[in-house]
């Protein structure tokens, strides 16, 4: 909980009509607000921010129809080609394949109607669940991809051993459901978006990437667990003062290990997005996560009640860290983006602390995750807690690249 003395955005003299504001163009949508596990490390229901308890538990009509015209005027304002919504929760499929289905058919149709005329190739409306695999059966992924609805699993790894901590609130393990879920989807590879894991550093790296690389995912993306210098991640010892300083890697040294067996393979059996987006950093090409690089935030989450909100990882750092005060109904999302958080994740490196500004990897880094930057009463005009990982990472990435004569095979 924050005080009232604490400054909950960096940049308290900003004038966010002053920032040249990057339209928004990934909607992270939240269908259903519970959660059929009771994963030990989950920051959104065992974290600091609660505000999960006072939202629907699924979303209303209402709620879905108002949310589909503000994405339709932002995407027919700006002249968007493309947007992305991505269908979340708590776990989305709770209610079944149906409110997924029917809130991006409702995007799509808002859209359609709002550039038609405007954009004579029309905007094209991608859709994603991300679902801890649980409850996807052979008819629920058939109406999925009939809807051109893409299905990412959430997991630690592709073996039981690897997934202990994901439970359901009885404390049964969740993992033959999602080994079915897994077979399911590799044997639908269109529908098949991927898979995203969290670091952990009991968990050995070789282990889980060649589990991981056995469900055949299209690609992996590998998170670091959120946490910030008020609470460090597993395995990073408190600070007393945040910044950037010589310390140990421990994530640095497990990505480190995965980037070399993927890189070495003979060939490319999966993107992995972390490694992929170094990669395009070093190589001069902007980057398309919040994670690395400079490149503005473009994605806002709009919650059950139709809460327009940050990213849900800033509930990390304390209670009401991702809220705007805005929602769908009496607000667009161009004043969304007027909002001082979302405008201080749209600077680049003019939103960097002074550390970060001299690090000679800022263009890659770009600071890190913004969550993970958080300090109390200072807010979070920090380097990333991760800092040294992340340090560790690239100039290996980098080394590797250097170290490359010339296009290779299995090489991006």
């Amino acid at each position: 909980m924050t005080t009232a003395e604490e400054p909950r955005w960096p940049h308290r003299e900003l004038d966010p009509d002053a920032v040249r504001a990057v339209p928004l163009r990934q909607f992270v949508l939240k269908v259903h607000s519970r959660c059929n596990l009771a994963c030990d490390y989950c920051y959104i229901y065992r974290g600091q921010d609660a505000s999960w308890r006072e939202r629907p538990a699924r979303v209303p009509e209402t709620t879905v129809r108002r949310t589909a015209r503000r994405i339709a005027e932002h995407a027919a304002a700006h002249r968007l080609p493309a947007l992305r919504i991505d269908l979340h929760g708590g776990e989305p499929l709770l209610g079944g394949a149906g409110p997924v289905v029917a809130y991006a058919a409702e995007v799509r149709r808002a859209v359609r109607e709002a550039v038609r005329g405007v954009l004579p190739g029309g905007c094209e409306v991608t859709a994603t669940v991300q679902t801890n695999g649980t409850l996807l059966t052979p008819r629920t992924l058939d109406r999925l991809a009939a809807a051109r609805v893409r299905v990412g699993l959430s997991l630690d790894g592709g073996a039981a051993r690897l997934n202990t901590r994901r439970t359901d609130r009885r404390g049964r393990s969740s993992w033959p459901a999602v080994a079915a879920a897994a077979r399911l989807l590799a044997r639908r590879p269109a529908a098949y978006a991927g898979i995203l894991c969290t670091v952990d550093l009991a968990a050995d790296p070789e282990d889980v990437y060649r589990s991981l690389l056995a469900l055949g995912p299209p690609g992996i993306d590998l998170l670091l667990p959120h946490g910030n210098w008020a609470a460090p991640p597993p395995g990073i010892a408190p600070a007393p003062v945040p910044g950037r300083r010589a310390r140990p890697t421990p994530y640095g040294d497990w990505l480190v290990r995965v980037f070399d067996l993927w890189w070495d393979d003979d060939r490319m059996r999966t993107g992995v997005r972390l490694f992929q987006e170094i990669v395009a950093l070093l190589l001069g090409v902007p980057s398309s996560v919040e994670s690395v690089g400079l490149s503005p935030m473009v994605a806002v989450v709009v919650e059950t009640d139709g809460a327009i909100e940050q990213t849900g990882a800033l509930r990390s750092a304390y209670e009401g860290a991702s809220a705007t005060g805005l929602d769908v109904f009496r607000h667009s999302f161009d004043r969304a983006l007027r909002h001082p958080g979302v405008a201080a994740r749209q600077l680049g490196a003019a939103g960097l602390s002074q550390d970060c500004v001299e690090c000679p990897v800022r263009e890659v880094c770009g600071g890190g995750n913004y969550a993970h930057r958080y300090a109390p009463y200072s807010g979070f005009l920090h380097p990333s807690v991760y800092c040294a990982d992340l340090e560790r990472l690239i100039r290996h990435i980098a080394a590797r690249l250097a170290d490359a004569d010339g296009p290779q095979r299995g090489r991006p």
